[in-house]
Order: C-alpha cells, then structure tokens, then sequence
C-alpha cells in the first residue's frame, strides 16, 4: 500500500491505518527504537507509543513523507524512553556512546536558555548536513539520527569500521567549527 493510501485510512480513523504502517515500517521503526534501547520489551513498547501517536497526529498533521514522520516519532519516544530508564539506572543501546562522542562540540541543553538557542541549533545541524557530500550526510544521519553503530555503517556503505571512525571524528570537528563560526558555541 502506498503511503498516501495509509495516511488516508488515518484520515478516515480506518484501524487498518495502524496495520498497514505497521507491515510497510514496523521493521524499520523497530530498528531504530532497538539501536538506541537495545532492549525488545522497551522496544516493543516504543512501537505501541509510535502508533498511537501517529494515530493522534493524523489528523490534522498530514505528513509530506510518512516514513520520516514515523522515524522522527519513534525516535523522539525512544530517546524519552531512554532517558527514563536512564535516571532509573537502566540504559542499553549505542545512546550513550553516540551523545558521548556529540557532547564536546554541543553545549548541554540543560538550562532555559540553552533550550531557547535549541531551534537554532536544529537549523544550524539541518544546514552543514545538507551541504556535506551524500556519503558523509549518509554516515552522519545513520550515526547521529538512527543511533546506527560503527560496524552497521561501515557493513552498510562497504567501509572499514576505522574509516567511519575517522570520518564521524572529522565531521564532529567540523561541526564543533562551524558552532563556533555561527557563535552557538565558545571557544
């Protein structure tokens, strides 16, 4: 079924709206709630959550594409459920080793005033993706939107695991610089 046709069925409260995103994306959203829970029961529960907000959004909402709507959903719920966990001392995922390897060249966002400059740093991230080469923007959104590990990148776009390594390293200096050059981080 094409996208259209499900977003439709959600338009016409149809409960096969939920079967149908479920068939056509359930193993791709269960991918990307897995790569920053690890844990299938939380991942399964992040799945339930993504439908039933996506079941709350559709209508009004009528997403342009329902594939990135549904992954920026799922993955928001994850990162909440992530968190949550966290503070009870559970964790799993790579989570805490893709925030680890961010945390230098973004400021923590724990204060109001951080939180005001966060639309702004949304805008500056969307912006140096979208200029970098396809194969970098591609090892950058698989890192740092889908939470994928080293070793799914490199099997994915046939590199060593080094060559990621060494590609994501300069990518974050250049993202740190380029913070730096729009004033959003200090020296």
């Amino acid at each position: 079924m094409r996208d259209e046709e499900i977003v439709e069925l959600f338009f016409r409260r149809d409960e096969r709206a939920i079967d149908e995103t479920s068939r056509k994306y359930g193993n791709y959203c269960y991918t990307i709630a897995s790569n920053i829970l690890g844990n299938s029961q939380d991942v399964d529960e992040c799945l339930d959550d993504t439908y039933m907000k996506v079941w709350r959004s559709i209508p009004p909402t009528r997403p342009r594409i329902f594939k990135t709507f549904l992954a920026k959903i799922t993955r928001n719920l994850a990162f909440n459920m992530f968190e949550m966990h966290r503070t009870q001392k559970r964790g799993g995922g790579v989570i805490v080793e893709v925030l680890d390897e961010l945390y230098e060249c973004i400021p923590d966002n724990s204060n109001v005033e951080q939180r005001a400059l966060e639309s702004e740093l949304v805008s500056i991230i969307r912006d140096f993706v979208r200029n970098l080469p396809k194969r970098e923007a591609d090892i950058f959104t698989c890192r740092y939107f889908y939470t994928e590990s080293i070793e799914e990148i490199a099997k994915k776009l046939g590199l060593k695991k080094n060559n990621v390594s060494v590609i994501l390293n300069r990518l974050r200096d250049k993202l740190a610089d380029r913070l730096k050059k729009e004033e959003y981080l200090v020296s």
